[in-house]
């Protein structure tokens, strides 16, 4: 009997860490975020460049202040969807050195 109650324990034990191991999170540890929406005015689209120029506000996820700035996109199709005039809220990313859009949505 002595010899049942540590082998029992090592077995519940050994049936348990599967299920903790799907909740390895350390408390308090941080999830990625997407970089929050910013307000933009599209200046001009260059398609041959493969960006667009952006007057945005202040860009916290790439530390940018306000400007009017060329951007690289994630998706070479939003350069046919986007125009001169369009007024977007977007999130910017580095990538490779350059900042791109990396998400938009069309803002009133």
């Amino acid at each position: 009997m002595r010899l049942a109650l540590p082998l029992l324990s090592s077995l519940l034990l050994a049936c348990s860490l599967p299920v903790f191991a799907e909740h390895d999170h350390a408390p308090g540890a941080a999830i990625a975020q997407p970089a929050q929406l910013t307000d933009g005015l599209v200046k001009k689209v260059d398609k041959a460049a493969g960006e667009i120029v952006i007057q945005h506000g202040r860009l916290d996820s790439i530390g940018m202040p306000a400007m009017t700035m060329a951007f690289g996109v994630a998706d070479k199709a939003w350069l046919n969807k986007l125009k001169a005039g369009d007024n977007i809220r977007f999130a910017a990313e580095m990538k490779g050195g350059q900042a791109i859009v990396s998400r938009y949505e069309m803002h009133k």
